[in-house]
């Protein structure tokens, strides 16, 4: 179980201030790292740095918005000086704007794929040279079943998932010979502030849980032991993949068969 100890190594995570960046970063401070965690605004930070206290790790809290490269690169290093290193990314904060195709702004297109894909790129590259320094690092893009699979009224967003899940690869070819692993956790349906308004629609839940193997949407917690063994030496000889946590809608499932 050491191999899943996170003890003494520092992470970043993006889109900490709720929801699945918030679980995230307390699984990792569970697991013994300390952790940078950024939002565009720091009081929004607040409740998620308490948490990670009553764990009793360091939390330190940082303004950033991806739509700008030198807010990406300001808090990559002020984190690199604050803990003198950054061994963990997660890779969270995104966005999305959910609309039928023929209703999709230029500006809807953008604001979503310039945030989910552009953003995370430039600041794995921000951190990843610190890392390739130290020879180590460990990379945790979060995609989505978006990554392998096609839903309407998500076309800008499944664009910029597919994204995250072929740029994991390109990197993890690129970064790999300096010591860093670089994967995407792909969650399926989980209920978020972000799409809360979907959950409160009881048909549209069946339907969704029809479809999951596991008869279940998921809860944050689900993603806590994929999120801590692709930030360990647990998973050490294993990147550029994408590890789908999705209760099993990815196989295609359908209505069930009633029993015979």
């Amino acid at each position: 179980m050491d191999m899943f100890n996170l003890q003494g190594k520092k992470a970043f995570v993006s889109g900490a201030s709720r929801g699945l960046g918030r679980q995230f970063t307390l699984a990792l401070a569970r697991s013994g790292a300390d952790v940078a965690i950024t939002s565009r605004t720091l009081q929004s930070l607040e409740g998620t740095k308490e948490e990670v206290n009553k764990i009793g790790r360091e939390c330190l809290v940082l303004e950033m918005d991806v739509l700008e490269q030198g807010s990406l690169e300001d808090a990559a290093s002020e984190a690199e000086g604050h803990f003198g290193q950054i061994d963990i990314l997660i890779n969270n904060a995104g966005c999305n704007i959910r609309k039928p195709a023929i209703d999709v702004t230029w500006d809807d297109w953008k604001t979503i794929v310039d945030t989910n894909l552009r953003g995370a790129f430039f600041l794995a590259q921000a951190l990843a040279k610190g890392m390739i320094k130290k020879g180590y690092g460990r990379i945790v893009n979060i995609g989505s079943v978006t990554c392998v699979a096609g839903y309407a009224g998500l076309a800008p967003y499944g664009a910029s998932r597919g994204g995250i899940r072929q740029m994991t690869m390109s990197l993890a070819h690129d970064w790999g010979e300096h010591g860093i692993t670089v994967n995407c956790l792909a969650p399926g349906w989980f209920k978020t502030e972000q799409n809360a308004a979907l959950y409160e629609d009881k048909g549209w839940v069946e339907y969704v849980e029809e479809r999951i193997p596991l008869a279940r949407v998921g809860r944050p917690e689900d993603l806590d032991g994929t999120c801590v063994f692709l930030s360990s030496d647990a998973s050490a000889y294993i990147t550029g993949q994408t590890i789908l946590v999705d209760g099993g809608i990815s196989v295609g499932a359908i209505r069930a068969l009633p029993s015979s």
